[in-house]
């Protein structure tokens, strides 16, 4: 709910960027030579890149950023209104009901942050960066732009030093995702391989695996088909990750996410990093937008899971949630063990002292599986299933800079879009670091691990493969991807009906329509 405004930084002079960023529209092709800074040259390049890092962290951190709109339209997350909270004009209740327009604030903002990402990676490009540097711009702006392309299905693009009088380009569908294919098979080769704070050689490998899986359903969204030499590549890129030896899983599944995942998240393969206390771009909004006021004294009360969704969950499967064993300074012990990561449900308990915690009413504070859009009665503090799977950082929690870096791309990623190239036809796979050869073994792999604790499938079906990503990659905002590739995106679930085949895409910005003619708006919109 707390959102910074950001002053215009995408030019050539400021390389510094503040977190939870808003960026102008007018970056889209409004501003003149004069205000961008002409000609090419010397520059520091090393700081406009480092510019590009963390420009791009608001807009996946923030829960009003990629968050929102890749989570928010699913049956992974709600936002109820809660009498005289959240209601923020029916901004959140919209995404969830799929009856959003061209001037929702989340709409609006993420594709202008989206393209500040785009520009700003593009024009580093004129200025001699080493092989390097230009390889990792490129990298960022492919990922900038697979978002906006899976989001909109149009990006609008320039060359490095064109002129910005004239309205950017745009490339759309198969056109884009062919160009992305082709650019990041480009730049591996220069592309460093570690650490994993930066666009690397395997980031690089595991945006291409969706590009390649995700093809057919950039060409058809609403019926998506799966060429078998496309699904042949994730199966091998999947297998030159995995093969490097490089990521393992930790024996605790939300090691991953933790406050010092930096050090112990051994399976992430792409994270943004936050430095505690001193930086940071407001993941503590993962758990702050979802608990009460008396569980965390910075607690927002708002977003809640679905029961549905939670009881896609075995008992046993600890990635439900699980008393997790902090070991950082200022954790509370929490002796009544009780779940303080995953999905809340249930009477909750103070983490110090043990004791039953109450609402504001003085009635038990338990979360309810029942939970509505628009909340009017006396319990409405306690309703929905509180979910979150980064790890609270006690330490800095009080002043927001907290240590645990958001995760991009991860092994647990890697292992399921490659049984599913399987499933969908894909041949050759090796049984790269011993996880099965086959779609059934490699998700059974994943999902008997000590850190996930879940009984062996005896099958594999399209289906149930969704429900495993579902379980695995949770409010990880790859949950919108997923549900269309698979054609759920529009059925009816909690609290929404069957939704218009238009809200497959989302609709172009009236002000960016209004500054670009080359973008034409979504049908339907």
């Amino acid at each position: 709910m707390i959102k910074k405004s950001l002053i215009a930084m995408l030019g050539f002079t400021v390389v510094t960027v503040l977190s939870c960023t808003k960026l102008d529209e007018n970056l889209h092709g409004q501003l003149s030579e004069s205000q961008v800074g002409g000609g090419s040259g010397s520059a520091n390049t090393a700081g406009l890149l480092n510019g590009i890092y963390e420009n791009i962290r608001g807009t996946f951190q923030d829960q009003a950023g990629v968050y929102a709109l890749w989570e928010m339209t699913t049956d992974e997350l709600i936002g109820p209104t809660r009498g005289g909270d959240w209601d923020d004009n029916g901004a959140w209740r919209v995404l969830h009901a799929h009856k959003f327009d061209a001037d929702h604030i989340r709409v609006r903002e993420v594709f202008a942050a989206l393209g500040g990402v785009m520009y700003s990676a593009t024009d580093l490009l004129r200025f001699n960066p080493t092989a390097q540097q230009k390889a990792e711009a490129r990298g960022l702006r492919a990922f900038a732009e697979f978002m906006m392309l899976d989001g909109w299905g149009q990006v609008p693009y320039r060359d490095p030093g064109e002129s910005t009088i004239q309205p950017p380009r745009v490339r759309t569908g198969t056109e884009e995702i062919d160009y992305l294919i082709t650019e990041l098979t480009a730049i591996i080769p220069d592309l460093p391989s570690a650490p994993v704070t930066k666009m690397t050689k395997d980031a690089a490998r595991v945006l291409l695996m969706k590009c390649y899986l995700n093809k057919g359903m950039i060409a058809n969204r609403a019926t998506p088909t799966f060429a078998a030499a496309d699904m042949n590549q994730v199966i091998t890129l999947a297998d030159q990750v995995i093969s490097s030896g490089t990521y393992t899983f930790r024996p605790v599944y939300f090691d991953a996410f933790a406050p010092n995942n930096g050090t112990i998240g051994t399976e992430n393969i792409w994270t943004q990093e936050n430095i505690g206390g001193t930086s940071s771009a407001n993941i503590r909004s993962r758990w702050e937008s979802t608990m009460h006021y008396n569980q965390n004294p910075s607690g927002w009360n708002g977003f809640t899971t679905l029961s549905d969704f939670y009881n896609k969950f075995e008992a046993s499967d600890k990635r439900r949630g699980i008393n997790y064993p902090y070991t950082s300074p200022g954790a509370p012990p929490n002796p009544a063990a009780a779940v303080n990561v995953g999905l809340l449900r249930g009477q909750q308990y103070n983490m110090t002292t043990g004791a039953a915690l109450q609402d504001r009413t003085g009635a038990p504070l338990a979360f309810t599986d029942a939970v509505k859009i628009i909340e009017k009665g006396t319990n409405l503090e306690v309703t929905g299933i509180r979910a979150y799977k980064y790890p609270i950082d006690f330490q800095y929690n009080d002043n927001g800079n907290v240590n645990n870096d958001y995760v991009v791309f991860r092994l647990g990623d890697v292992l399921l879009m490659k049984a599913e190239a399987i499933l969908r036809g894909g041949t050759g796979a090796t049984n790269a670091g011993g996880y099965g050869t086959t779609a059934l073994a490699i998700v059974n792999s994943l999902r008997t691990h000590v850190s996930r604790n879940a009984t062996a499938l005896g099958s594999l079906t399209l289906d149930n493969l969704l429900d495993e990503r579902a379980r695995e990659m949770y409010l990880e905002s790859w949950r919108k991807q997923d549900l269309i590739r698979f054609g759920k995106f529009l059925v009816a679930w909690q609290e929404k009906a069957a939704s218009d085949p238009k809200y497959l895409f989302f609709p172009i910005p009236n002000g960016q329509l209004a500054a670009n003619p080359n973008l034409v708006q979504n049908p339907g919109f």
